[in-house]
């Protein structure tokens, strides 16, 4: 792996899943990915895509924001100033994510997302059941699929997500999509 934050994330996924007691088959089974892959990701072999982070951080009980901001070293501080806020790349789409919220222990996440003209990523349900979720879109337009409905969202335009289903992110344009994901961890 080439970056720090790549490198970092391996390492945290590894102490969280040992954190929790659990073996590589276990978290397999949990998440849905494989155990090889799992193994190569925790030894820094391969880098994670989006899709792979956000199954394998909902098996942990962790969002996706969670496990940046503890790759990157959360210091607890109430303010993060912009130049702090971690961003990660998704290798197979561009999708970028960057983790406005300070990193401290309270409910709610604030994220922003830029997805690239064209690109697509989805989540299993299970990367939605510990938390409740609102998506705005601050630039350009997304397809945004939930469970076997489609929202056609715009700049502007705020969803409220409903029960947990799997979801995917599309962007049908040919221009880049920004938009913040408000997260509040429910039960």
């Amino acid at each position: 792996m080439n970056d720090p934050l790549s490198a970092s994330l391996a390492a945290t996924l590894q102490s969280a899943r040992l954190g929790r007691d659990l073996s590589v088959n276990a978290l397999a089974d949990r998440s849905g990915v494989s155990r090889a892959m799992i193994g190569k990701i925790e030894r820094g072999e391969a880098q994670p895509t989006a899709v792979l982070l956000g199954r394998l951080s909902g098996a942990l009980g962790l969002t996706l924001s969670e496990l940046v901001a503890r790759a990157e070293g959360g210091t607890g501080d109430l303010l993060r100033r912009a130049a702090d806020q971690p961003t990660w790349t998704d290798p197979a789409t561009g999708y970028q994510r960057r983790a406005i919220s300070p990193a401290t222990d309270g409910p709610l996440e604030l994220v922003e997302v830029e997805l690239p003209a064209g690109a697509a990523v989805s989540y299993p349900a299970d990367a939605y059941i510990f938390k409740y979720q609102q998506i705005w879109v601050l630039e350009g337009e997304l397809r945004f699929r939930e469970g076997e409905v489609v929202h056609e969202l715009r700049a502007g335009d705020c969803l409220q997500l409903g029960a947990p289903v799997d979801c995917t992110f599309v962007n049908p344009t040919e221009a880049g999509c920004r938009y913040l994901v408000a997260l509040v961890k429910g039960r």
